[in-house]
């Protein structure tokens, strides 16, 4: 049975309504539900009829998609899922199903070999992990790094889809810093994840300077339908390529960074670089020396912090001093009596 672009939105709307079991859900709350989520994601004004709704029920409730969801009402008015952990997402797969993501998998794997296709290493990995999972009813063989309550993962559809259809936003954000949160336009460029967090990249109204933003600080996103998107030159896929992490300014360039590592650590670093620019300059006094050209910025201070007494920062002069003043600032507060102050014993 072939289901169509709009018709797969409002199964997940209505799956994703009736999870949220805080609220209770008449057919209009679905009706109403649906027809913004295809505003949002397809620019679809005319709306969704009650009838539309209830064959979308009675599809999910059948066998014909293969979800059988438990979908019942409750009064005679209100609709949930019986069962309060099923999702239509969770469904297994079918032997059809996983015939078709073997095949998939064997012609990904065709090009795992070639450098354009590097990245898909990890898909084809995952993939067969899960086929794998679903075949034999096993446990998982392969642990993937994830986070299973990070935050602003829900926004990434939304911020994708105006990202591609170049549209304006209204976000509601409040950063770490901030007291509270305040709307403004943005304009969409990039997503970008960084250490299984993501972010998003723009301008705003009438900025010149790439502004990033974290995903787990929004709180509202809204299309703006009156507003120009501004594309900004500064803005493209190597916008991140000089750099480890995320903030940057507009003008800054990337500086040679040579840092000694000692012998004990370095396979660590030469096996699993901190930059695809590392080199190795020398080995020298039980380690070897390295060099990165990257943006001088708080990840990259983060990232060699990590590594402790094992890496000291050679140049330049000015990231030699930051580690310095951070490490001779956690050995003061170590020396002190400061943990009084963040009441610890």
């Amino acid at each position: 049975m072939p289901i169509n672009r709009n018709a797969l939105i409002r199964y997940k709307t209505i799956d994703s309504c009736l999870q949220r079991r805080q609220r209770r859900w008449t057919l209009q709350d679905l009706m109403d539900a649906c027809s913004d989520a295809l505003y949002e994601y397809e620019g679809s004004d005319r709306g969704v009829s009650m009838r539309t709704i209830q064959t979308d029920i009675q599809n999910m409730r059948s066998e014909k998609l293969g979800y059988n969801a438990p979908i019942i009402v409750l009064e005679k008015k209100y609709y949930t899922y019986e069962d309060p952990t099923y999702s239509i997402t969770k469904i297994p797969m079918t032997s059809q199903d996983l015939a078709m993501m073997g095949e998939v998998v064997e012609i990904l794997k065709q090009f795992k070999g070639f450098s354009h296709f590097q990245d898909l290493t990890s898909v084809v990995n995952k993939l067969q992990d899960k086929i794998h999972v679903s075949k034999n009813q096993k446990t998982s063989i392969i642990d993937f790094e994830k986070n299973e309550n990070l935050k602003g993962l829900d926004w990434l559809d939304v911020l994708y889809n105006a990202i591609a259809s170049k549209h304006v936003i209204d976000i509601t954000y409040q950063s770490f810093k901030a007291r509270g949160a305040q709307t403004f336009h943005f304009h969409p460029h990039l997503l970008k994840e960084y250490r299984n967090r993501w972010f998003i990249l723009g301008l705003r109204d009438k900025g010149i300077e790439p502004q990033i933003l974290a995903l787990d600080r929004i709180q509202a996103v809204k299309k703006v339908e009156t507003q120009l998107f501004i594309q900004s030159e500064h803005i493209n896929e190597t916008y991140f390529k000089d750099m480890i992490g995320v903030t940057r300014s507009l003008n800054q360039k990337p500086a040679k960074v040579r840092f000694w590592m000692d012998r004990k650590n370095a396979p660590y670093v030469i096996t699993k670089p901190l930059h695809f620019s590392q080199t190795i300059i020398e080995q020298k006094n039980e380690g070897y020396i390295f060099e990165i050209s990257v943006i001088l910025n708080y990840e990259l201070e983060r990232v060699i912090l990590g590594y402790g007494k094992a890496i000291h920062v050679l140049s330049p002069r000015i990231l030699r001093k930051n580690i310095y003043n951070h490490l001779q600032g956690a050995l003061q507060f170590y020396k002190s009596n400061d943990e009084e102050k963040i009441g610890i014993d």
